[in-house]
């Protein structure tokens, strides 16, 4: 079978090879020198970034888990799939996932980018993003029973309310893993004046948890405000954890919401088994503890976050059980 499922996240592209059972994941992102030289791409794009000269720009070009660049995004699907073929790129089905509270235009965009992107499209499918997280995480989500799915990706979080293989509720909020980055960079420059930069707070903000749990302070380098030099700093993981808990806040609010409006029977389903939780910021600091909390239900956190829709496409590839869930031209 030669097919291709491909999650477009804000900050990972994650692409899963039918041909030959394999799984790619890169940085979703793209270096252009001057006006429109590819000069990197994927994690090597990644490696450049806050580090290239004025000359060479590196961007995202998914913004708030929809395609912003598209021109740019055809480049890196047309390269990442190359590279996935080896360069010899033959006839395929593609199965995309896409957020669920998007409008029209911005669904419509997903489908135009397989098909401008020189790869070959024989049918596209369009994927209800919250469903293939379901199967990703071993949930059969075509029963009457209601489940409730929250996904903390980069830009966004999308919480979805699923039953019957469709999207009983949905709600799609701006806050996830650059939120948080934002939060520590500016928690870290308030209580240390210390300037630090977005792949510093990233790496703060995935390493906070084990720094903890250790008894250890987290060491980072960044810029001294007051003279202005490089400098070496021990950061309390305390401050860290604080800095989050607005933008948590956000997030378990919203999940409340959903919960009010969710209809008494999903909801007694959702309280038997209750919260999926998963996206590739979703294990950051305490937010699941705070969910759970907040909520009282119990919170089953995703095994690897990263890669749920990505399996879930998988699953919809190989299961023809579920072969109904992905929509051809998203129709």
């Amino acid at each position: 079978m030669n097919a291709y499922g491909i999650d477009l996240g804000s900050s990972n592209i994650k692409i899963y090879n039918a041909s030959d059972d394999t799984y790619f994941m890169e940085k979703n992102m793209i270096a252009i020198k001057g006006r429109d030289n590819l000069f990197a791409y994927g994690d090597s794009a990644f490696d450049m970034y806050e580090k290239a000269p004025e000359d060479i720009t590196v961007s995202y070009p998914v913004v708030n888990g929809v395609i912003a660049d598209i021109n740019n995004m055809n480049t890196l699907v047309h390269y990442f799939i190359g590279d996935m073929c080896k360069g010899g790129i033959r006839p395929a089905d593609y199965y995309i996932a896409v957020p669920t509270d998007v409008t029209e235009v911005e669904r419509r965009a997903f489908l135009d980018l397989v098909r401008d992107s020189n790869v070959k499209p024989r049918r596209i499918f369009v994927v209800e993003k919250a469903l293939a997280d379901g199967l990703g995480m071993e949930i059969d989500v075509k029963t009457s029973r209601g489940v409730l799915i929250v996904d903390v990706g980069f830009d966004t979080t999308e919480i979805s309310l699923l039953s019957l293989g469709g999207i009983v509720l949905s709600r799609l909020i701006k806050v996830g893993g650059s939120k948080f980055d934002e939060d520590i960079k500016a928690a870290v420059r308030r209580e240390y004046s210390l300037v630090i930069g977005s792949k510093t707070s990233e790496k703060l903000k995935i390493i906070m948890r084990e720094v903890e749990s250790q008894n250890k302070n987290a060491v980072v380098y960044g810029m001294d405000i007051v003279n202005g030099l490089p400098v070496q700093k021990a950061i309390s993981t305390e401050l860290l954890f604080d800095s989050l808990k607005e933008h948590f806040s956000m997030i378990v609010d919203n999940i409340r919401q959903i919960l009010e409006r969710t209809p008494p029977e999903l909801g007694a389903d959702i309280y038997r088994h209750g919260i999926y939780l998963t996206g590739g910021a979703s294990q950051v600091g305490h937010l699941a503890e705070l969910i759970r909390v907040s909520t009282g239900l119990r919170v089953n956190v995703a095994l690897e976050p990263i890669a749920t829709v990505v399996k879930g496409l998988y699953t919809m590839i190989h299961d023809t059980r579920f072969a109904s869930l992905a929509i051809e031209n998203g129709k």
